[in-house]
């Protein structure tokens, strides 16, 4: 089962939503650091978490699953989200440097082939970073959230589907241990809960987070060989605004 983007949107609007943003942001910003002059998308609903990036990163675009939905992001300013595919991105391959996958592996039809277009698309120094719903965690398990929907996932669960699209996993990452109610004294104290959950029950956070490295060596997905006509390439910015961002522009292919 799918949530709608409206759905998601509305949560992150919600206390327990704002929480949730506060808790992870900085870890994703831990994670990749400056991203000053680089191509960054997001895949799923991850608005919430690029919009720290704005400022920085040459190309920002918002890649939201049309069986999703689509909302007009951000607002105001000009449009950096997109209705896709979610396995065929409007994007030639090793274009991107950085890909965040967030509110769609647990709910896609076919995880794999999410990943091997996220793994053509990113350049070979590229990273990608998931965030799903941990198998363990009372948030997978409560459907007052959007990652009590779909099927949430264990470490190996998720290390194997990287691996046999393509990429190495490099860091893992625990999160949101607070239980998942809009609760004032468990909002206030989010922190706390966090500190106290990596310390006392690790195993049972709401989210697992991990970075991955493109491999290049192992051989080529077969739909990575195929040519791809129509495709968009961030490029560095004329005068003009750029439909993913404010330095860079998308031409097609000749």
């Amino acid at each position: 089962m799918r949530v709608d983007v409206v759905d998601l949107r509305e949560f992150y609007t919600s206390p327990l939503g704002h929480v949730v943003k506060r808790l992870l942001g900085p870890r994703l910003r831990a994670r990749w650091g400056d991203l000053q002059g680089m191509h960054v998308f997001g895949l799923g609903y991850c608005s919430p978490y690029l919009g720290q990036f704005r400022d920085e990163a040459a190309t920002l675009g918002a890649l939201m699953p049309a069986r999703q939905g689509v909302i007009s992001w951000p607002n105001p300013g000009p449009r950096q989200s997109v209705l896709v595919e979610e396995d065929d991105l409007p994007l030639l391959d090793g274009t991107a440097d950085r890909i965040l996958i967030a509110h769609l592996l647990e709910s896609a039809d076919d995880p794999e082939a999410v990943l091997r277009e996220a793994w053509r698309v990113l350049a070979p120094h590229g990273r990608l970073l998931v965030i799903a719903p941990y198998r363990t965690g009372l948030w997978a398990r409560v459907e007052n959230t959007p990652f009590g929907f779909g099927r949430p996932f264990s470490r190996t669960q998720l290390a194997k589907l990287l691996k046999d699209a393509g990429f190495t996993p490099e860091g893992w990452q625990h999160a949101l241990y607070m239980p998942p109610f809009n609760w004032r004294f468990l909002l206030r104290w989010c922190l706390f809960w966090e500190r106290l959950g990596l310390v006392l029950w690790p195993a049972f956070s709401g989210v697992i987070m991990v970075e991955a490295t493109k491999l290049v060596y192992g051989g080529v997905p077969e739909k990575s060989l195929r040519r791809r006509a129509g495709r968009l390439i961030p490029v560095p910015a004329a005068p003009a605004v750029a439909p993913f961002g404010k330095n860079a522009r998308s031409r097609s292919p000749e």
